[in-house]
This record gives structure tokens, sequence and C-alpha cells, in this order.
């Protein structure tokens, strides 16, 4: 199976969430605090391996600021928190939108 590659990435307004098409057809509405609390980030999780969970960081009133490509396999996304460190490649957010339920349930 090839991986699926973004058509579409935007900003709601306000920043509240992300949305990204991809295409095989998927389209993910993706939460700014949800996208936060799933940061790659080493300095938010630590190097080496880590589970595919959400972290406990406070959330309310987390937003996108901005959106920068990284190369052809991920963007950087800075949040109203400070957060910038994190690279989320196009796997990571196709995951984060098929599996959002359970991960918010997780937060």
């Amino acid at each position: 199976m090839s991986q699926a590659w973004p058509t579409e990435i935007k900003v709601r307004k306000g920043g509240v969430a992300l949305q990204v098409a991809f295409d095989d057809g998927e389209t993910f509405e993706l939460p700014a605090g949800l996208l936060r609390a799933m940061t790659p980030s080493a300095d938010g999780r630590g190097h080496g391996y880590q589970p595919f969970v959400p972290l406990k960081v406070p959330l309310a009133g987390v937003s996108v600021r901005d959106v920068r490509p990284v190369g052809r396999y991920a963007v950087k996304l800075s949040f109203s928190d400070g957060h910038d460190t994190g690279l989320y490649t196009w796997e990571r957010l196709q995951r984060i939108g098929r599996e959002r339920a359970e991960l918010e349930a997780q937060l």
C-alpha cells in the first residue's frame, strides 16, 4: 500500500483546527489541542521509542498559529502556547485523523 499524499492543508478560522485532505479521498479535521498533544517532538516526548499516545499538556485555548512545509514529507506546526518543534509527517497526520476518537478519549 502506498502512502497517501496530502492534496490540501488549511488552518481553520482562529487556528482551532487543521483540515487535511489526502489523495486517497480521506479528509480530516484535526483539532489544535489534539495535534499539540500528539507532538512528535523530542523535547516533548524525549528521545527513543515513544508510543502513539497524547501527551498530558494544557490544551485549553491552544490554537495553530503557523504551518510550514518541511521538504516533501511533513509540516512544522507552531502553536499559540509557543510550542513549535514537532514535525508532523503525512503518515502521522493521517493516523491522527483515523484514530481521532480513541486519541481524544485519552486526553
